[in-house]
């Protein structure tokens, strides 16, 4: 299956340096968005595949700051570089402490710039797999009968066979099949593989 194409959005109210960074993003082979303000983009929708967000501080309207604050918090994890001809250290230090990847002042040098891209599309196409890797682990997760999920709970907590039959009040036999069943749908191959499945789906244990 083809791979989505990255995308990279830009949100800039000076229309010259907006079509300035679209054509600059173009010229590399980047597929660029380009926005006037936040109200925009949003009407617009979020592309799919890998991206990052090109953001000016300073927008009629909402700010980048005040958008990254609403991105954080509703944990929509796109990169983010700001851009802006006012910056000042607080206001870096705040962006980056939030997440932002970059902070930098016009003008800047583009292949700073496109640096800046390259690092936040990076790291999307990185989150992106390993959310696609977690979804994959919940569907087997979800595949699990209550009582084969009861069972893994068991096990990655440590407990022996004859300790979960004994919580259970079934035989030994059974727990045995439960946990071959189990160990199946979620394709681990080992108690190792099971104990780090269960870390990436932070399933809270039972106490051991």
């Amino acid at each position: 299956m083809a791979e989505v194409p990255s995308t990279v959005i830009v949100i800039e109210d000076e229309l010259s340096v907006r079509e300035a960074l679209g054509g600059l993003l173009r010229s590399v082979g980047l597929q660029a968005r380009l926005y006037g303000s936040v109200r925009e983009f949003l009407e617009a929708g979020h592309p799919d595949g890998p991206s990052c967000l090109v953001l000016d501080v300073r927008l009629p309207g909402k700010g980048g700051l005040e958008f990254q604050k609403e991105l954080v918090a509703l944990g929509i994890g796109i990169p983010i570089i700001f851009i802006t001809g006012h910056g000042d250290i607080p206001m870096s230090v705040r962006a980056m402490k939030a997440g932002a990847i970059e902070f930098m002042t016009k003008p800047f040098r583009e292949q700073d710039l496109l640096d800046a891209v390259q690092s936040g599309l990076e790291r999307d196409r990185a989150r992106r797999k390993q959310e696609e890797g977690i979804a994959a682990l919940r569907t087997r997760f979800d595949s699990l009968s209550q009582r084969e999920r009861d069972v893994m709970l068991q096990v990655v907590a440590g407990r022996l066979n004859k300790q979960i039959a004994g919580e259970f009040g079934v035989s030994e036999i059974t727990v045995k099949v439960h946990r071959g069943n189990m160990m199946r749908k979620m394709q681990a191959k080992s108690l190792t593989d099971l104990m780090l499945i269960a870390q990436r789906l932070k399933l809270q244990t039972v106490e051991s």
